[in-house]
């Protein structure tokens, strides 16, 4: 018997990305605290919550593929959370100017008639060019990435931000690295061609 898919995320990026795989899921917001536990590594951090996420909807969906997926930018050791605000993006890139933030994903498939889970953290590098405060301004105003780790959407204008991308997949900027969770799939039973 085939599994149901479900992606437990509400992000409409997460979607438009796994939507690309043309495979038919359902998704589910998990309901679960993402503080980081003391001393946390963000590798660790993003692990443990795609995994959390996952174990927060499989009571719903009891034969069932669950993908959680978790993501935080780094800089300097210290974790870019979303801006919000205006002005938290503007200091985001200003610090970012010049310099190289990486991207770790946290990406768990769940069978949750079984409850065994893999987990990987698959890390993305991007390099900014140098902004102006100008640059910064004229960016913000036209994409208001304030929801976006990082304040930039790389599938959008933000592009336009970065000297250069270096990773295996550049979905897993997006939230969902799809190489890897096509990896995923097929080693439980899941045709994705």
């Amino acid at each position: 018997m085939q599994k149901n898919l479900v992606l437990a995320s509400s992000s409409p990026y997460r979607r438009d990305v796994l939507d690309k795989l043309g495979l038919a899921y359902r998704s589910k917001k998990p309901d679960i605290d993402e503080t980081p536990l003391p001393g946390e590594l963000p590798s660790a951090l993003v692990a443990r919550l795609a995994e959390a996420k996952a174990r927060a909807v499989m009571h719903h969906f009891p034969n069932a593929l669950i993908i959680g997926s978790d993501q935080v930018a780094v800089l300097d050791d210290e974790i870019l959370g979303k801006p919000g605000t205006k002005s938290n993006a503007v200091k985001q890139l200003q610090q970012a100017s010049g310099r190289c933030v990486t991207f770790l994903t946290g990406l768990t498939l769940l069978d949750s008639a079984t409850g065994k889970a893999t987990t990987e953290v698959i890390p993305f590098d991007v390099h900014f060019r140098r902004l102006n405060d100008r640059m910064i301004d004229r960016y913000l105003e036209k994409e208001q990435p304030f929801n976006c780790a990082g304040s930039f959407k790389s599938e959008g204008l933000g592009i336009v931000l970065f000297e250069r991308l270096d990773g295996e997949d550049p979905n897993t900027l997006v939230g969902l690295p799809l190489i890897r969770l096509t990896r995923l799939l097929e080693q439980a039973g899941v045709e994705v061609l």
